[in-house]
């Protein structure tokens, strides 16, 4: 058998040294160097920055000591919304002075500051399904496998991927999770009661869901080996999960087991580990078990500080948990001293413990300066190795 990194894993060797690192990381190596990465780098900031005299003609990658990709992502599948072809059209719906409401791609209307949208938090006022109707009528039709627009660059994309492969990067499968995919058609206050009065609706969206991530995973196979996958599920805020465990295990998890266990059976390497990855905001540590428990939960992020996430502690009580963020974004607001009191608490002994990616719990705020930020990168190099 080829060790192409398709049918087989290749040689240690062989791989790109980025690649290795992400690979140690899943491996939980002990002191193994961390991974420099950011979880996010908001548009708003990095034009504040230039007003602080940030260089304009140097990338933030190597400004801010960031390495390049340590694995390759495949899409398809939608992220914090799903993956309709085609999108609702972009419209708007009501001027409102200094404030209007557009209708945006997700088919939500949402009102914002003319001329600014990114930076804050929009505030969504209806999403597209109401009931059984509306979800068919506006919304079901665009989640088909089969519209030939949904696969116009699969051969491009897989190209990509068989290449990355070839180099010893992990493959790994984005998502859009069931609870965020709800949310996301349904309006979250919405969402709830929908559970109890329209249990039929949540099933039918969820068996939609599944039959989408069926068809694309299942392309996406033909030609490469996954190594994970990555759902993007948002399900907590800062007093825990959004809905009840038994929610959970009616509605969401079912569908995920299906999946994952049909990941697993079409895999070309069947030797291959599949890891499974959840994001979520707020304090996650209710629903740790219950991922654990429901799909082998190996990998988490991005452990909000202030809804009481510790990522020191959680990792000695998960030490089989790979884990991604944990580094308080309010801190970089302060001091170069707090962001060091923050950096040499927790580095050091997540390094020892290995498997942790170290970067902010969320975007990096406008309120954060550019040479706070410096200081922070710096200090990540120095402790992370």
């Amino acid at each position: 058998m080829i060790a192409d990194g398709i049918q087989m894993l290749v040689q240690r060797e062989r791989m790109a040294p980025l690649a290795r690192q992400r690979r140690d990381t899943y491996a939980i190596t002990p002191d193994a160097p961390l991974i420099r990465e950011e979880f996010w780098l908001m548009a708003t900031t990095l034009a504040e920055w230039r007003n602080q005299g940030m260089p304009a003609d140097v990338p933030p990658a190597q400004l801010f000591a960031l390495a390049g990709p340590t694995n390759h992502s495949l899409g398809g599948l939608g992220w914090c919304e799903a993956a309709f072809v085609p999108n609702f059209e972009t419209k708007q719906i009501a001027d409102r002075g200094d404030t209007e409401v557009v209708q945006d791609w997700a088919g939500r209307h949402v009102l914002y500051f003319k001329g600014r949208r990114e930076g804050f938090m929009p505030e969504y006022l209806e999403h597209p399904v109401k009931d059984q109707r509306t979800w068919v009528e506006n919304v079901k039709w665009r989640l088909d496998p089969q519209t030939p627009a949904r696969w116009e660059n699969l051969e491009r994309d897989m190209a990509k991927a068989t290449a990355a492969a070839a180099h010893g990067f992990m493959i790994t499968q984005g998502l859009i999770g069931g609870y965020m995919f709800l949310r996301s058609l349904l309006g979250p206050e919405e969402l709830l009661f929908a559970f109890v009065d329209q249990p039929g609706l949540i099933h039918d969206c969820m068996q939609t869901w599944l039959a989408l991530a069926e068809a694309v995973t299942t392309r996406h196979q033909q030609h490469v080996t996954f190594d994970e996958i990555f759902f993007a599920e948002d399900i907590c805020y800062n007093h825990g999960a959004l809905i009840s465990p038994a929610m959970m295990q009616e509605f969401l998890f079912p569908y995920y087991q299906q999946l994952v266990t049909n990941v697993k059976r079409r895999q070309l390497d069947p030797h291959r580990r599949l890891y499974v990855q959840v994001d979520t905001d707020g304090d996650c540590r209710p629903v740790i078990p219950l991922y654990l428990d429901a799909i082998g939960l190996d990998a988490l992020s991005p452990f909000e500080v202030a809804s009481g996430c510790d990522v020191v502690a959680l990792g000695r009580q998960y030490p089989q948990l790979v884990m991604r963020g944990g580094l308080d974004k309010r801190v970089l607001a302060q001091s170069p001293a707090a962001i060091d009191q923050m950096l040499e608490r927790i580095l050091p002994v997540m390094r020892r413990r290995g498997g942790y990616i170290p970067c902010l719990d969320h975007g990096v705020p406008n309120e954060v300066s550019y040479a706070n930020y410096l200081h922070f990168r710096k200090r990540c190099v120095e402790l992370g190795g």
